[in-house]
Parts: structure tokens; C-alpha cells; sequence
């Protein structure tokens, strides 16, 4: 291994080493009680040391963040529908995968979604371009469903995204914050719920809710 290889995965493994370290302090003690310093003394190194790796705490939030959403996308791709399958049973499967990455990453969806003292990633939509991308590619699934009849005709597809998205975020939310009576099983409520939020909305439940879609992201000429 030459000397360049061997700086640059040093330097990988120190970056890793204050990503870890900043998830588990930002996870128990609140993202805006944790100073540089603190992730710094965590890892035994000197802030200056952080700095030379990420320019703020914010950019370190943002790198978590990251990394949270690459793990929800890997958990949020599901086949294409069937010639025969429900285009609303493929929504469930979706937003399923929504729960199912809240059990398996509690830190990053706690970090992510919880937390409210940090970065709000939808004005920094800049910096996750993909994410943008990804929502606007569900909402127009939604879409292509309510064309295709399993929702009723005028019902916005932002607002069966958001009705969804609240829903199963109730439960992942209760079941991480061990809110649930004792006793409840978390996955059969989130399938419940999912399953009667569903059945509401093909019975039109929202088709006089409106909500705004976030602005789509920046094509490559309107970014330049």
C-alpha cells in the first residue's frame, strides 16, 4: 500500500470514528447539546483535528443524514407492480419499508426525525438532492394510482403522501419512544394503521385536503 493510499484511508477511519461518535452523542444527549468539543473528547482527538474534517457541527449532521437516507432508500425500493397487484397494496409495501428502517436504525431515524434542534434538511434540500428526487418520483407513484383508480379522482397525491407518511410515523414514533401500552404489539399496530389509513383514503378520505408539494429538485441547468 503506497503512502497516499495509506493517508486516505486514515483518514477514513477517523472520519467514521467522529461520525459515530457524534450519532451517539447527538442520539442521548440532543443535538444542540453537543459541541465540537465534546464529539472531539469522545474520540480523544482535538477540535481543530474535527474541523480539518468537517467545517461545522451542522456538516457533520448533515453527513449522518446522509448516510440515514441511503439506508431508508435501501429499505424503501420495492418491486414493480404487477400487471395484477393493487397499485395501493405497493403503497403499503412503501411506507412498510418506512417502518421497518425505524427498527433497524432507531439512532439515525431518531436523529433524523425527532430531533428538533437539528438542521432542518428541507431547507437544505441543496444538499440532498436524491432525497428531493425520491419523494417527488413516490408522490408521482401516488399519482399514476389515483390516475389508475385505487384512489378517488381529484385527490391530491402531496396530500395521501403526507397522510401516509403521518401515520406510520405515529407508530415507529411510540414504539422507539416506548410510548405503547405494554403489552402492544408495535408491527401488527403499524400494519393496522397503515392498512386503515389506506382504506380511508380509497374511500376519500382526502380528496378535499390539499397540500403543497415541496419544490422539485434542481435539474443540472438550473443548478449551474
Amino acid at each position: 500500500m503506497c503512502v497516499k493510499e495509506r493517508q486516505e484511508r486514515e483518514r477514513e477511519t477517523v472520519a467514521r470514528a467522529i461520525l459515530d461518535a457524534a450519532r451517539d452523542l447527538f442520539v442521548t444527549h440532543g443535538y444542540q447539546e453537543v459541541s465540537i468539543r465534546k464529539i472531539a473528547e469522545k474520540i480523544e482527538y482535538s477540535p481543530a483535528a474535527i474541523y480539518s474534517y468537517f467545517p461545522s457541527k451542522d456538516d457533520i449532521f448533515f453527513a449522518l443524514a446522509q448516510e440515514g437516507f441511503d439506508l431508508l432508500f435501501s429499505y424503501a425500493e420495492v418491486p414493480e407492480i404487477a400487471a395484477d397487484e393493487d397499485p395501493a397494496d405497493r403503497l403499503h409495501r412503501q411506507f412498510w419499508r418506512y417502518y421497518e428502517f425505524s427498527k433497524h436504525y432507531p439512532e439515525y431515524f431518531a436523529l433524523m426525525f425527532l430531533d428538533r434542534t437539528v438542521p432542518r434538511i428541507s431547507q437544505n434540500w441543496e444538499r440532498f438532492g436524491l432525497v428531493a428526487e425520491k419523494k417527488h418520483d413516490l408522490i408521482i407513484g401516488i399519482q399514476r394510482a389515483i390516475d389508475a383508480g385505487a384512489f378517488p379522482p381529484g385527490t391530491s397525491a402531496s396530500a395521501v403522501f403526507h397522510i401516509v407518511l403521518a401515520s406510520i410515523h405515529g407508530v415507529a414514533t411510540q414504539r422507539l419512544c416506548d410510548r405503547l401500552p405494554p403489552g402492544t404489539d408495535a408491527d401488527i399496530l403499524a400494519r393496522a394503521t397503515l392498512a386503515t389509513i389506506i382504506a380511508g383514503l380509497k374511500a376519500g378520505a382526502a380528496r378535499d385536503l390539499s397540500i403543497p408539494e415541496c419544490p422539485e429538485p434542481l435539474n443540472e441547468d438550473q443548478q449551474s
